[in-house]
């Protein structure tokens, strides 16, 4: 129980700060969406690749084109969708059906919560949307259409990272088959490709360190819980992020950060908690 917990946290934080990554990449440097992604992608490939290989485990990991469609779809409709979003819409819009198709997808594989898990299910989804609604704005459809498309490849793609044998392995296999179709958008797209230096470094980032440790550590832990709780175990990253912004981007701390963060992790112990 206590190494599950530890793998739940060491994967929220590098993920958190991924986020951070990819917003500061999208909204303050010259680097646009698709080179990005497979900036992001490639490099996250490259140094999954040489884990894998200095571990020089036996175990057995496999990636699927399905996994690794997931997986590009998930970067690409985020990284589209969060230029004409607030980061506040964005975020409820993919968490909130990151979670939905996670608790759906425990559901039908017999996964049922208990009275308690359902309130700290409510609890957690309230804490979020407290936290972010005061920066609501009305969406615009398309890209709030991307960005629920992005959460549900999340959501497919986590869960079916569960069976997939040795993590490492087979993150590094999905993030290798995903370069291909990262390659032939931007080709598509190769015409109106921008970068700076800043924003290919965020992207690298985010990619080898953020993408590839943070993944490695969360399917490693996904196999440890169950769909319910890695669902709720989630909306506590954005909290996370809220507070990197605090200390890294000089974002003002107030009361509703500290309340919403209280409810949301209160939720989330009441779902992981057996008692």
């Amino acid at each position: 129980m206590l190494k599950s917990l530890l793998l739940v946290i060491g994967a929220m934080v590098p993920l958190a700060a991924n986020s951070i990554l990819a917003r500061a990449a999208l909204t303050d440097t010259a680097i646009d969406p698709v080179t990005f992604t497979t900036i992001r992608i490639t490099s996250g490939a490259l140094f999954l690749v040489l884990i894998v290989r200095l571990r020089g485990s036996r175990a057995q990991g496999h990636g699927t084109w399905t996994s690794a469609g997931a997986l590009f779809g998930y970067a690409i409709l985020f990284a589209l969708a969060y230029r004409s979003l607030t980061a506040a819409t964005g975020a409820l819009l993919l968490f909130g059906t990151v979670q939905a198709t996670m608790v759906v997808w425990g559901l039908l594989r017999g996964e049922p919560l208990r009275a308690r898990q359902w309130t700290g299910f409510g609890l957690s989804v309230a804490g979020l949307v407290w936290l972010l609604l005061p920066g609501l704005a009305a969406p615009p459809l398309a890209a709030a259409a991307m960005m629920i498309g992005a959460g549900l490849c999340w959501g497919v793609y986590s869960m079916r990272a569960r069976g997939s044998g040795d993590p490492a392995r087979a993150t590094a296999a999905n993030f290798v088959r995903a370069t291909l179709p990262a390659l032939v958008v931007s080709l598509a797209f190769l015409s109106g490709a921008e970068l700076d230096a800043a924003g290919v470094w965020l992207a690298v980032a985010s990619g080898a360190l953020a993408s590839g440790g943070g993944y490695v550590l969360w399917y490693a832990a996904l196999r440890r819980i169950t769909s319910h709780t890695a669902a709720v175990a989630q909306l506590g990253i954005p909290v996370l992020v809220a507070i990197g912004g605090v200390g890294l981007l000089a974002e003002p701390l107030n009361s509703r950060l500290v309340v919403s963060g209280l409810v949301i992790l209160t939720g989330i112990a009441l779902v992981t908690m057996r008692r």
